[in-house]
């Protein structure tokens, strides 16, 4: 892990990216940390990054969560059974429409 200043980070910024490589490079102002460059070597990574930092996502997870804890939730089984029959409704009505 590197720190660098954010005026360091604005004049070598091509620099910085290169090494974020390496390890992340905490950007602090005052500081205080504001920023971190990270490196993304595959859209994979780059998707669960920004889910990570989803306020959405972690509303949606929160809410299951206690919806578990408090008894509501539903057996795993069912789940992917459910997640399962929805793939398979879409995988028809997607071949529906290229008939149609």
């Amino acid at each position: 892990m590197k720190i660098a200043s954010l005026v360091d980070v604005k004049t070598n910024f091509s620099r910085y990216v290169k090494a974020s490589a390496e390890g992340p490079v905490v950007v602090p102002r005052n500081g205080k940390p504001v920023a971190v460059l990270l490196a993304v070597t595959d859209e994979d990574d780059l998707e669960r990054l920004l889910m990570a930092h989803s306020p959405r996502l972690q509303a949606i997870l929160n809410a299951a969560r206690q919806r578990i804890q408090s008894g509501k939730g539903i057996p795993e089984e069912q789940f992917w059974a459910e997640v399962e029959a929805e793939q398979g409704m879409k995988q028809r009505r997607s071949s529906r429409k290229k008939k149609a």
